[in-house]
């Protein structure tokens, strides 16, 4: 809801500005800020730069933000980027306007600037999203879980499993599964604990593990 009508609005700014363009006369305080902003804002997103790369584990860039489940820790970067994306491009077309007297630059930088934020809010509202809607495990940590359980003596097979992040550093997690039919409830119930047990010393982020037989 910031960057997506912030991002409207440039467009519409640079649309109006191209249709009626006006000649730029002394830019200097323009080049003032501009340097001022990058200066700030590089030095902004040096540092949420680096403080996300301790994060991501040696993972690729667009990996650990998919698999992130804290949007705060790559917000930063997005918004940082997207600022100092923004600033390039109206420097760069600021200068050309005023070097050849080209008004309708300065409307297209304007235009620019509102596609990069547009296109910023839907990477972090899809990102978003699914965690708010309740977003599961990936699906290669419900194998390694499934085949976790199935390790257990008295497991024939995991049936399935549903999962759920309650916070970054939660998650709640239900598996079904059908055990070996000798089995009395007492039986079962030791099978249970040992399997809880198991994941949740493999998988520190599994909170509550609950167990339902087939």
């Amino acid at each position: 809801m910031i960057f997506g009508p912030s991002g409207a609005l440039s467009i519409y700014q640079g649309i109006s500005h191209i249709i009626e363009p006006e000649v730029m006369k002394n830019p200097f305080w323009n080049y003032l800020v501009l340097v001022l902003s990058l200066i700030f804002e590089g030095t902004s997103l040096f540092i949420a730069v680096k403080e996300f790369n301790k994060t991501r584990n040696g993972m690729k860039w667009w990996d650990a933000i998919i698999k992130s489940k804290d949007p705060a820790s790559f917000l930063v970067v997005f918004e940082d980027g997207a600022a100092v994306a923004g600033l390039l491009v109206v420097m760069v077309l600021m200068g050309l306007s005023h070097s050849f007297q080209i008004p309708e630059l300065d409307g297209l930088a304007s235009v620019i600037v509102g596609l990069i934020l547009v296109f910023v809010s839907f990477i972090l509202a899809r990102e978003s999203r699914s965690l708010l809607m309740g977003e599961g495990i990936a699906p290669e940590t419900r194998e390694k879980i499934a085949k976790l359980a199935e390790k257990d003596i008295a497991v024939v097979k995991t049936k399935s499993i549903l999962s759920t992040y309650q916070s970054p550093e939660e998650v709640v997690l239900m598996l079904i599964i059908d055990f070996e039919d000798h089995l009395d409830t007492e039986e079962i119930t030791e099978a249970i604990k040992r399997i809880r047990e198991n994941i949740k010393r493999e998988f520190p982020l599994v909170h509550f593990v609950i167990i339902q037989p087939e």
